[in-house]
Order: C-alpha cells, then structure tokens, then sequence
C-alpha cells in the first residue's frame, strides 16, 4: 500500500468537517488523490451501525456495547473503503479513528485501555495513520461554536463534564504519543487553522 492515511481527531464541533473540506480542496488544486471518509460509518454497512451508535432513542446502551460497535464499524471501513484507496496509492482523511476511541470510550466512559485496545487490535496491528491531526479547542469554546448539542446525537447529549473528560483524555494522549499525534490550534478562523494543517503536513512529507 502506498498511499497515506490522515485522521482528524477532536471534541464534538471543533471543525473537523470543515477543516477536511478545505484540506481537500486544496489537494484538489494540487492534483492530490484523495478520498474523505469517516469513522463510524464510510461504507454501507458502518454507517448503518452509525445510526445505532448515535441514536438517541438507545440512552441504556452500556458502554461495553458502544466500543464493540465502534470497532465493528472500523473493521467493515477499513475493509470497504480505506484499505483500497491506500492500496490505489491515493491519499486518505478520515474524520475520527482509534484515538477516538481511547478518547471517549476510554477517559470518557472510563473503559480499560487494555480491552479497547483487544478489541481494536486489527485497526491498531495493520492500519495506524500516517500522522493523526488533534484540532485542539476545548469543548466549552467548540459547542458554542456550533450553538450547542444536537439534541438527536446520543454523543452530543453526554453532558459537559463527559466532553470535559474526552479533552483531558485528547491531552494525555498527546503526551503519551508524541510522535503520532499533531496538535493544531484552532483559536483562529478556519483559513487559518486550514494553513497551519497545510504546513504541518508538508513539514511531516505527507503533502508536497
């Protein structure tokens, strides 16, 4: 597999929609490959465990069965989508992958790290990104970004203290994986988060 594979990672509203827009875009320019994906859904049959996943109406999911969904939806995306592009030599952004899960399912909802880690052990052993971009604004300033929670995403309606949590988590995992994570301050407005993730990209050979 010769392409390269990009993750998005952060708090609810931080702009990683937007932020992967704009990366694409400027690859389009470029000639750059691509493909824009995301985590959990990407294929048919991810995004229909998405729906489970975020469905509000499942508030007595336990947190046990919200991992094994996650994973499970990572295993058919990785399979139907992520695995061929990289294959096809083409570059992939993915909005969320496994850091996601060490965010929210392990300082968020408290699960052993050994357990996430089992259960992703097939993401974990064959398809780690090339580098991993953190959007680093706390979840306070990024809900009122976005007017607040979406009242229909299980995710969203968690509470502040659970988000305040998953950024702690986002924090520790900067620290414990250096050189796999990139932070990127998006204090800024979305042009300038965008050049900053440009730049960081070329300076780490991702992009020319």
């Amino acid at each position: 597999m010769n392409g390269k594979f990009i993750a998005f990672e952060g708090c609810e509203g931080v702009g990683k929609s937007t932020q992967i827009s704009l990366l694409s875009d400027y690859l389009k320019q470029t000639g750059v490959k691509h493909i824009v994906t995301r985590e959990p859904g990407g294929s048919e049959i991810s995004e229909a465990i998405r729906k489970v996943i975020l469905n509000g109406k499942f508030s007595k999911m336990t947190d046990e069965c919200e991992a094994l969904l996650y994973a499970a939806a990572r295993v058919q995306h990785l399979a139907d989508t992520v695995e061929p592009a990289l294959s096809r030599g083409e570059l992939v952004l993915c909005d969320r992958y496994v850091f996601s899960t060490y965010a929210y399912q392990g300082y968020g909802r408290g699960l052993d790290r050994t357990f996430l880690q089992e259960i992703n052990s097939y993401a974990t052993q064959n398809f780690m990104p090339d580098v991993t971009l953190f959007l680093n604004l706390p979840p306070v300033l990024a809900f009122a970004r976005k007017h607040g929670a979406d009242e229909n995403d299980r995710i969203e309606q968690a509470g502040e203290k659970f988000h305040a949590k998953v950024y702690e988590g986002y924090l520790e995992l900067l620290r414990e994986y250096p050189e796999q994570i990139l932070s990127v301050d998006c204090s800024g407005n979305k042009f300038e988060t965008n050049r900053k993730i440009v730049a960081l990209l070329q300076a780490h050979g991702i992009i020319a």
